[in-house]
């Protein structure tokens, strides 16, 4: 394990924070138990409310354009945000699965190709809306509409998602709760018409708390946050090769790390979101981000 990173808090909440993504000037992220994306100014270092009523919006993610596509978890949808007018009403990309309302939309990747993966797990105390907790595709159809197609049949609780730099893998979090389950980082060969090969255990994190989030460096390395106080080696923050193979450890300066991206100019420093409800920021963490937006400032 290394901890030679410098940790700066940025921001404090009551509840849970998560979904941070880097917008070219500033970090947007969520806190979810309170429906409001907030937006934190690097010149000013104030975080100020940017969207409401989000459907406390989990996960995050910016396509190639610039466009802002959102988890809402208890409003059961995955949605697109207008970054020009954040609190107009989104437009819903997928609520539904075989005509029934999805679980809790968790966490996202797009493709260049436009497809849109997502997790849908059930962290709550209440039933499932689904008999199943799987990762789905929704893919953009002719006429406007959007199709959702059921991609993962083997997970149980599939949290984080992160495509590979060139889009033939999606990585997966499997990472249940339960007492006597291995929490897995998982990888799925992506085939030609979007859908998922058979998955392969990529690392297990036995029965500790697996995987939340993760992001990509330019070297293709999975960063991603993981632990807790309750069992295993505690929060941290792991830099892992698609082989599997764990670079390096980070220890966190708060318990239970969410997600995590990076930002900056240079995309050099690592964002870093957290169930206690801080967000804190890594200057020069080693690393540099592969964001599918922004583009790299040199």
């Amino acid at each position: 394990m290394t901890d030679e990173w410098n940790w700066e808090q940025i921001a404090s909440h009551k509840s849970l924070t998560e979904g941070p993504v880097w917008d070219g000037s500033g970090l947007l992220y969520n806190e979810c138990a309170a429906h409001t994306t907030f937006r934190w100014d690097p010149k000013t270092g104030d975080s100020t409310i940017w969207r409401s009523k989000t459907g406390a919006a989990n996960g995050m993610t910016f396509d190639r354009s610039g466009g802002l596509w959102a988890c809402e978890g208890d409003a059961h949808r995955v949605t697109k945000v207008d970054v020009e007018d954040p609190n107009a009403e989104p437009q819903v990309i997928a609520d539904a699965f075989n005509g029934e309302t999805l679980n809790w939309p968790n966490d996202l990747a797009v493709s260049s190709a436009g497809r849109v993966y997502f997790s849908d797990p059930n962290y709550s105390s209440n039933a499932n809306n689904l008999p199943h907790e799987s990762v789905y595709m929704a893919e953009h159809s002719f006429g406007g509409a959007w199709s959702v197609t059921r991609v993962t049949f083997d997970t149980t609780k599939p949290n984080g998602v992160l495509l590979s730099r060139d889009e033939k893998t999606l990585y997966v979090a499997e990472s249940p709760h339960a007492d006597g389950v291995k929490r897995e980082l998982r990888a799925y060969p992506v085939l030609d018409n979007g859908t998922l090969g058979p998955g392969q255990q990529v690392y297990s994190f036995g029965e500790s708390r697996g995987i939340d989030g993760m992001t990509l460096t330019t070297d293709g390395l999975i960063v991603a946050t993981a632990g807790s106080p309750d069992s295993g080696p505690g929060s941290m923050i792991y830099v892992i090769e698609p082989s599997g193979l764990v670079r390096s450890t980070h220890r966190t300066p708060a318990e239970s790390p969410t997600n995590c991206t990076f930002g900056g100019g240079s995309l050099g420093d690592l964002y870093v979101t957290f169930v206690t409800g801080f967000v804190y920021r890594v200057t020069a963490a080693g690393m540099t981000g592969h964001l599918a937006y922004p583009a790299r400032k040199y």
